[in-house]
């Protein structure tokens, strides 16, 4: 967190009267503002008071909601998706008094918003690669960043990370996983670690017998047990994708290799994550489910304050329960370690084939069983590439939507032809 002033020095023989602390606010940009991440980011700057001041927002296409927080919050900036969002969001705030902020748009106003307004943070929770640039030109210029924007590290975690330990920025973990691994790490040192083991609900379909699984359909597929998020990620949940994503994320953040990142399911959601270490201590990470802990951390860390956030009720009986994943019905984690194995672009492959793959199937163009089929065929497709800059992940992210669009079509076409011969 931002050092505190130090206080102006008394003349000798004075009185010294008492001065509450006052510390100097942190400026703070956010991408991806009106998401669930957002949303709850804003909740935490509400609760933390005059200590943050909002330098810049930025969203996609929900001008209304944006216009609604940045009269609230009165940033200097604001970004969203088009040139028609962007008029939207001009006439929505032009009564507003003694407010005239900049209004930029597209991929160059991500970018504004990020690394234009002199923000000590930047939070990066902007949904799928369009926030990876603006992410990386924070990293790049030594900035601080509170990364909820998994794409980031699963698509490009070999340059972002390269480019944060040549400029100093510190990435700090707003995902409930790898943000309870931060705080177990605390408990030692970077070289007694021996393993994470990150913990996963099982989604909808931990239970669920694998002859199912080929009828599920969206709607029962985004009824998550523990959570309330976007689709894509309630369906990246339900297949386990979610929590491959996050074993990349891990060995990025935390220099391991894959074989020492576990996955538990726990379907409480109590425990987020834990470290073991060298001398075969396990250290865990405990609290009710609430993004706004791990947000409120990143934003505050090194420093515990206090948070009106829930708090576990110990004079009720409880278990936790833990069990080994099954890989064979899930068969994205498996891939997701694959990938990280792989190294170079597996990564940008798994997720953007993923994200064409989760789309078909919300669309009710694709089975639910078809998403891995999608996904494990892209990775074949583009294996072996290599990226050097940001550039080229783009390039290649491009690249694999359009193949697994492609496969995700003749799905969708044999499925018709099988309907109609049957």
């Amino acid at each position: 967190m931002i050092p505190a002033s130090r206080a102006r020095a008394e003349p000798i023989l004075r009185p010294r009267r008492h001065r509450p602390e006052r510390r100097p606010a942190m400026r703070l940009a956010l991408i991806g503002a009106t998401g669930s991440i957002g949303r709850n980011t804003l909740q935490v700057i509400r609760e933390i008071g005059a200590t943050v001041d909002v330098v810049a927002l930025a969203a996609g296409r929900n001008v209304a909601r944006l216009a609604r927080q940045a009269v609230e919050f009165r940033p200097s900036l604001l970004s969203v998706a088009d040139a028609r969002s962007l008029v939207d969001l001009r006439e929505r705030i032009a009564g507003v008094p003694a407010y005239r902020p900049r209004l930029v748009c597209g991929p160059d106003g991500i970018l504004e918003a990020a690394t234009g307004t002199r923000a000590d943070v930047l939070v990066s929770a902007a949904v799928g690669v369009v926030g990876l640039p603006a992410t990386y030109s924070a990293v790049k210029a030594g900035q601080r960043v509170a990364l909820a924007n998994k794409e980031v590290l699963v698509s490009a975690g070999d340059l972002v990370m390269a480019v944060a330990r040549a400029s100093g920025a510190s990435l700090l973990p707003v995902d409930s996983e790898h943000n309870a691994v931060h705080q177990c790490m605390r408990a030692g040192s970077r070289r007694e670690v021996d393993r994470v083991v990150l913990t996963a609900s099982g989604g909808p379909f931990r239970t669920t017998p694998a002859e199912d699984l080929a009828t599920v359909t969206p709607a029962r597929a985004l009824q998550h047990p523990t959570w309330k998020m976007g689709s894509r990620i309630t369906i990246d949940s339900a297949t386990l994708m979610n929590k491959g994503f996050e074993v990349i994320e891990a060995c990025h953040l935390f220099g391991l290799p894959p074989e020492r990142v576990d996955v538990v399911v726990h379907p409480q959601s109590i425990v987020h994550a834990m470290v073991e270490f060298s001398d075969g201590s396990l250290v865990a990470q405990l609290s009710p489910p609430d993004m706004k802990l791990p947000i409120r951390y990143a934003l505050t860390y090194p420093s515990r304050e206090p948070s009106p956030c829930r708090r576990m009720d110990w004079s009720r009986a409880a278990s936790l329960d833990f069990e080994p994943p099954d890989f064979d019905r899930f068969p994205l984690l498996a891939l997701a370690y694959e990938a990280q194995h792989a190294g170079g672009l597996a990564g940008c492959l798994l997720n953007a084939a993923d994200e064409v793959a989760v789309a078909a199937f919300l669309d009710g163009r694709v089975p639910f069983l078809a998403i891995p089929e999608i996904v494990e065929r892209t990775i074949r497709w583009g294996a072996g590439q290599k990226a050097t800059s940001i550039a080229d992940v783009m390039e290649c992210d491009r690249e694999a939507r359009e193949y697994a669009a492609g496969v995700a079509a003749g799905i969708a076409r044999s499925g018709v032809e099988a309907a109609v011969l049957g």
